[in-house]
């Protein structure tokens, strides 16, 4: 049974599209156009979903903020196991350039553990769907 599930996890992908901060919109802005029939991420089994609860992958740009740190913990939690994260963004990766700042605490993996880093100041499309296809891979 366990492996059943494996198999349908790695085929068809879930994915949560969690904004940490609300520093920058490009990021996010760049993980919908991956989601668009440009890219056809649905060929990889890529399906975005409006709940953590049935999510296989946490994507998160922005840098984590101290009021935005409890909530993205809440959204962590929700997601089932086995949980994977990726941090999209040089914001998520090191906090980007509002890192130092009095409200920012950092990347996501200050909180969070996170599995992949898909770095850049927007990251390409094509770069988000190669992260999602190398978390996809740790699920093996």
């Amino acid at each position: 049974m366990k492996r059943l599930i494996s198999l349908a996890r790695r085929k068809s992908v879930w994915v949560f599209h969690c904004p940490a901060g609300g520093a920058c919109n490009a990021c996010d802005i760049e993980v919908l156009a991956a989601l668009t029939p440009r890219y056809d991420v649905e060929r990889f089994g890529i399906v975005l979903v409006g709940s953590p609860r049935h999510a296989d992958l946490l994507v998160v740009t922005g840098p984590v903020t101290v009021q935005n740190k409890d909530r993205l913990l809440r959204v962590y939690s929700q997601v089932p196991n086995p949980k994977l994260v990726m941090a999209v963004g040089s914001c998520a990766v090191s906090g980007g350039i509002f890192s130092g700042s009095y409200s920012v605490i950092g990347g996501v993996d200050k909180v969070i553990p996170v599995h992949v880093y898909v770095p850049g100041c927007p990251p390409r499309p094509n770069a988000i769907i190669d992260g999602v296809i190398k978390a996809i891979q740790l699920l093996k």
